[in-house]
């Protein structure tokens, strides 16, 4: 799942770092590489993400819930751990990067911790909601802002201290969007949690396959329309523009759910077989929010005109490549680390505020594939963890 986002990040930074309004497409690879990320990666890692965030959100509730603890408790905890999201989420924005969705989490596990205790019904009916108005008001806002983009295009000198006001500048705005595609996926996460569909994948076998089947052909097909956008083979007027952005994002839905589907029937297959590639993978899924700021250390690293500056130099299809292998060094990383038992301080971190210094609430083994910052997966070594393919 960070491989999706990873290359995601790649693609579109180079062209962020660059100012560009659009994708370079530098030649037919270019071209075919945008297609391929377009059909089968942007807006799809997001989904999964918010996806498996409410499966750990969801977990915690649920567990605490058995353990005796009242709402009013689980409630205050979910917030507490929200707060210190959206500050470790806005210290990324402001040292690093523009495109953070740990503040986005954080918001979402303090606006719409209520949604834990509504029934199924009431549940997913309340993620449709989000899932139609949400999605459309975000295509249109993205839409209008990549219009504008382009038209105006006022070259700056992009310095440190100039990105660092962009990047705040932005975060509001980009926060709310984010927000709005969300809530629909965190749902059905939290959904998906109560019938322990990630945790116990064996006995959810021919839904989990329908997902997958379903889900990834699907959205495949609703980017077919964004694709001919970006790759310049279709020019609509602006309207038509915002429904290709729209259909992009509701198939991304089906795309996420897919993907996470594909992970769990993934797990089963290998089973108990762990060598040193999915034991790598499983110890990146422990570590995701710090493999995820890892990443972003990257591409600022990488890409900025302040730094090595490489989006000038590369194009569509190399930065793809590079955003595979800055993938590739985190889950080094992840397994070194799990090689000599050290938990990934960003997680170490947010356990520490959230529960203080004597880390109540020994993390429980964690579902198969659910890493996206759960408190959860950190350090697991059950049965069902080891099954972690998440990386």
């Amino acid at each position: 799942m960070l491989l999706v986002i990873a290359t995601v990040h790649a693609h579109m930074f180079r062209q962020i770092a660059t100012g560009g309004e659009a994708f370079s497409l530098a030649g037919s690879l270019d071209v075919a590489v945008t297609g391929f990320m377009t059909l089968f990666a942007e807006s799809r890692g997001y989904p999964m993400f918010a996806a498996l965030f409410g499966y750990g959100v969801a977990r915690i509730h649920l567990r605490r819930t058995a353990e005796g603890r009242q709402w009013p408790w689980v409630r205050s905890l979910l917030r507490r751990r929200g707060r210190w999201m959206v500050v470790i989420g806005l210290l990324h924005t402001a040292l690093i990067f523009h495109g953070d969705i740990i503040a986005v989490y954080g918001l979402i596990a303090l606006l719409f911790a209520g949604l834990l205790q509504l029934g199924d019904r009431r549940l997913l009916a309340h993620g449709l909601v989000w899932m139609s108005i949400g999605s459309l008001v975000y295509s249109a806002a993205e839409t209008l802002i990549s219009v504008s983009g382009a038209q105006q295009s006022v070259a700056v000198e992009v310095t440190p201290l100039v990105d660092l006001f962009m990047r705040l500048g932005a975060w509001p705005v980009l926060a709310v969007l984010l927000v709005l595609i969300s809530v629909f996926p965190f749902s059905v996460g939290v959904w998906a949690a109560r019938y322990r569909l990630l945790e116990e994948p064996d006995r959810h076998l021919p839904f989990l396959r329908r997902v997958a089947m379903i889900g990834i052909p699907l959205s495949v097909l609703g980017a077919v329309p964004q694709t001919l956008v970006l790759i310049r083979v279709w020019a609509p007027e602006i309207v038509l523009q915002v429904g290709a952005k729209w259909l992009h994002v509701l198939s991304g839905y089906a795309g996420g759910f897919g993907y996470a589907a594909l992970i769990a029937l993934v797990a089963v297959a290998i089973g108990d077989r762990r060598g040193p590639i999915v034991r790598a993978l499983a110890a990146t899924g422990e570590r995701s929010m710090t493999c995820y700021l890892l990443q972003s250390v990257a591409w600022v690293a990488l890409f900025m005109p302040y730094t090595l500056n490489l989006a000038a130099r590369l194009d569509d299809a190399q930065s793809v490549l590079l955003g595979a292998g800055v993938w590739a060094v985190t889950v080094a990383v992840a397994a070194f680390m799990a090689r000599f038992g050290l938990r990934g301080p960003a997680e170490a971190f947010l356990r520490r505020m959230t529960y203080g210094p004597t880390g109540r609430g020994t993390p429980e083994p964690a579902p198969v594939g659910a890493e996206p910052f759960d408190e959860a997966t950190s350090g697991s070594q059950s049965a069902s963890g080891e099954r972690t393919t998440g990386g």
